[in-house]
């Protein structure tokens, strides 16, 4: 253990205090108490896979000396091992062992885990699973600590455990009453329970779990702006760098004016990076670094470089080419994924064929805080600040790249200004360490928002194109759907030209239909830039194809679109993966299947509760009109209805209620924001977000030319529905489930509302 690593770190201008101690020190701590993360759920309760030792499959550690610490003067200090990007899970882990624990959660202090997976377990904040797949250690942690200060204070009086009672930070025996601060000493000296020793707290007997009134933990420091983002954090002699990159992936400098740059006052520094293009994973994208005292001078220093480029292997990449490219790979027979019943007899026979194509463009994350990162290289060792969701993968690369053991290397994680992927690739965390060890001091790399909008891992494009046999009675007898986009596999392997079964897995072979006869396709499309995670990944085009499609046949069919979806999806049923045809690799969200299957009576509920909500099927004035869409994806269920209002030819959403089947609800509070926050982006998706490209280089540069959803024309009152459950439902996913739906929600109530069919994102703000 560095020695450094065991002191305080208090940088300059903001306070981010990131605590570390040596297991020794917190050992020989007199009033310090820790307990573990224990995977073993309740076997009533949880799945089967979440049960077992050490190596879990899903990354649950159950070291007891990890968690939860107990100071003096009964401050409960709890570890958030998860990244914080406004889904709360730096708030509702560690109020699930707060609850169990009996904390008053006034008097309870979270501090932010470094990236250490070894340690604490998988950090990768992504895919809606903190929750899923932590909640139960989160109350085996708290159980094991309320049952050992019991157990502390039965042998300080000499009663039975069972008469002594833990609430609301206190432990009590009749009238003798002992703090958490008072016990904690000699509870930590206490074997940790088993599982099956904790009395965990009946439901009916939580304190905060399941109520919705926890509000995150940052709430104030982030609306007074205390908070501490990337950005923020200073450190004596830190030096600020900007990078002029490549226009086109894999070109490089030609040449450069370094003098010129150095010459700007201020500047101390140009460097040239390494280039590195896909298939290299995240590594550097390369360029020209400017090294400068601030901010204002490494942005001056870097326009004053002159950079002449090569324009590399993608310099012929042109939008309005690939797309058609792409749409005419949907006509053409693909990889055949899933194959159920006969689906060429079936569209032989059909009475009538129903086809139509859809299209996305890339999409950037836009973050409200653009990458930053703060790397202080010290020869023997190397110390990051930086809002990264992969804050182990992270540590990782940037240790690679300096040459250094990553157990030489610490990774701070601040609060994420937005993240929706983006940063869960750390280039900028790299660049900044390639920087700190060529300078020898302290920097910051700051990526400006033409910077994050010209360089991003884009969510991928797509063409999708679907077609339905139908009947003499209009019964749909036959599915194909063809889905063509990169793959984000190009970002760390050869380009095949074909999606990988993770993608194929999000919405495509999983189309919940009860349908005989179908077919899903994958044709090729190789990529030409960085394509990286999007919230919900390739649900959103999927969604976007299917749930447009669904109101097209409705309107064809003379179907309201509720009919059409529950004609569509049938009875309610668990499906069946293999008498459905699905591939033998089908990927459930990392989930086993038989733990999380396809309920179509789900997707039935949250449907109706959506569009009973909004009143679907009420009488409207002109130039308004309602929208259905409901998707499975992260295993959860969402409908969306939403009401549109064209004004002046202006697209407006004065109403969208949104309902969610997420399993067990253990922070509604959180719930609600997302699927808020979900319904924003989803208008943004749906009118604004698309990255071009002309020559190879993105068109766009900033939210003059990347709009984005505005104060002045957002859904207005979004409603959310969640199903109840009790804590016996085991918990889904949130953060990227709502947004898939929202685009052909708002769609099919354009046409509603004008009768303009549109069939590609982004649709714009006007019709």
């Amino acid at each position: 253990m560095l020695k450094y690593l065991d002191q305080i770190h208090t940088p300059i201008a903001k306070t981010l205090s990131v605590q570390k101690v040596s297991r020794r020190a917190f050992l020989g701590t007199s009033a310090a108490f820790a307990v573990a993360v224990f995977a073993a759920p309740r076997a009533d309760a949880f799945p089967t896979w979440e049960t077992g030792g050490t190596a879990m499959p899903n990354g649950l550690v159950d070291d007891p000396m990890v968690f939860v610490s107990i100071d003096e003067d009964g401050t409960v200090n709890l570890v958030a091992h998860r990244s914080e990007m406004g889904t709360g899970s730096r708030t509702t882990l560690p109020m699930i062992m707060a609850d169990e624990m009996e904390a008053d959660w006034a008097r309870v202090n979270i501090i932010q885990a470094e990236g250490d997976e070894p340690k604490y377990g998988n950090q990768n904040t992504d895919g809606s699973r903190s929750l899923r797949h932590h909640i139960q250690a989160a109350r085996k942690i708290g159980g094991s600590v309320r049952t050992m200060l019991a157990q502390a204070a039965a042998a300080e009086w000499g009663v039975p455990v069972d008469q002594v009672v833990v609430s609301n930070h206190m432990v009590s025996h009749g009238s003798k009453s002992l703090g958490f601060g008072d016990l904690a000493a000699k509870a930590m000296a206490l074997p940790v329970p088993a599982h099956e020793d904790i009395a965990y707290k009946p439901e009916d007997a939580f304190r905060y779990i399941g109520k919705g009134e926890v509000q995150i933990t940052d709430l104030r420091d982030i609306t007074t702006g205390e908070a501490v983002y990337g950005a923020d954090v200073t450190l004596p002699g830190m030096k600020v760098a900007t990078v002029a990159r490549p226009p086109v992936v894999g070109g490089k400098a030609i040449s450069f004016d370094a003098d010129a740059a150095m010459a700007v006052p201020g500047v101390v520094a140009v460097h040239e990076l390494p280039y590195s293009i896909p298939p290299a994973g995240f590594a550097p994208l390369g360029g020209i670094a400017v090294v400068a005292d601030n901010t204002y001078a490494a942005i001056q220093g870097r326009d004053a470089l002159k950079v002449t480029w090569e324009g590399g292997p993608h310099a012929g990449y042109n939008t309005e080419t690939f797309m058609a490219d792409m749409v005419a790979e949907t006509e053409k027979p693909g990889v055949v994924l899933r194959e159920q019943g006969d689906p060429d007899a079936a569209f032989a026979k059909a009475a009538k064929v129903f086809t139509r194509t859809y299209t996305q463009d890339h999409m950037a994350h836009i973050p409200m805080e653009p990458p930053a990162a703060l790397a202080n290289f010290t020869g023997n060792a190397m110390e990051i600040w930086a809002p990264v969701q992969s804050p182990y993968q992270a540590r990782q690369d940037a240790a690679k790249a300096v040459g250094l053991d990553e157990a030489n290397v610490r990774v701070n994680v601040t609060l994420l200004g937005g993240g929706f992927g983006r940063k869960s690739k750390a280039d900028y965390v790299t660049e900044a360490a390639l920087l700190s060890q060529a300078v020898k001091a302290p920097v910051r790399v700051q990526w400006t928002r033409e910077d994050d909008i010209h360089h991003s891992f884009y969510h991928t494009a797509s063409a999708e194109r679907i077609e339905a046999a139908l009947d003499d009675a209009g019964k749909v007898i036959g599915w194909r759907h063809n889905s063509v986009a990169p793959s984000i596999l190009s970002t760390f392997a050869p380009d095949g030209g074909n999606q990988f079964f993770i993608e194929t897995g999000m919405g495509h072979v999983d189309l919940p239909f009860d349908i005989p006869n179908v077919r899903m396709d994958n044709g090729k499309a190789l990529a030409h830039t960085r394509i990286g995670w999007f919230r919900a990944v390739s649900n959103v085009p999927r969604a976007w194809a299917i749930g447009s499609f669904v109101g097209e046949l409705a309107h064809d069919q003379g179907k309201d679109q509720r009919t059409m979806w529950l004609d569509l999806i049938g009875t309610p049923r668990t499906v069946d993966p293999v008498a459905e045809g699905y591939p033998e690799n089908f990927w459930d969200y990392g989930e086993p299947y038989a733990e999380f299957p396809i309920r179509t009576g789900k997707l039935i509920n949250v449907l109706n509760m959506a569009a009973d909500g909004i009143g679907y099927g009420k009488s409207l004035p002109d130039w308004e009109g309602i929208g259905l869409a409901v998707h499975r994806s992260f295993v959860s269920y969402v409908a969306v209805a939403a009401r549109v209002k064209i004004i002046n030819g202006k697209v407006t959403v004065p109403e969208m209620h949104m309902a969610i089947d997420c399993g067990y609800a253990a922070n509604p509070e959180r719930i609600e924001s997302q699927l808020q926050g979900a319904a924003v982006m989803g208008m943004t998706v749906a009118q604004h977000s698309g990255i071009t490209f002309k020559d190879g280089a993105v068109e766009q540069s900033n939210f003059y030319d990347y709009d984005v959803a505005r104060s002045t024309n957002y859904p207005n009152n979004v409603h959310v529905h969640i199903v109840p459950y009790g804590f016996d439902e085991h918990p889904t996913g949130v953060g990227e489930p709502g947004l898939p739906p929202v685009s052909p929600a708002i769609a099919n109530a354009i046409f509603e509302a004008q009768g303009k069919r549109l069939r590609h994102i982004p649709m714009g703000e006007t019709i």
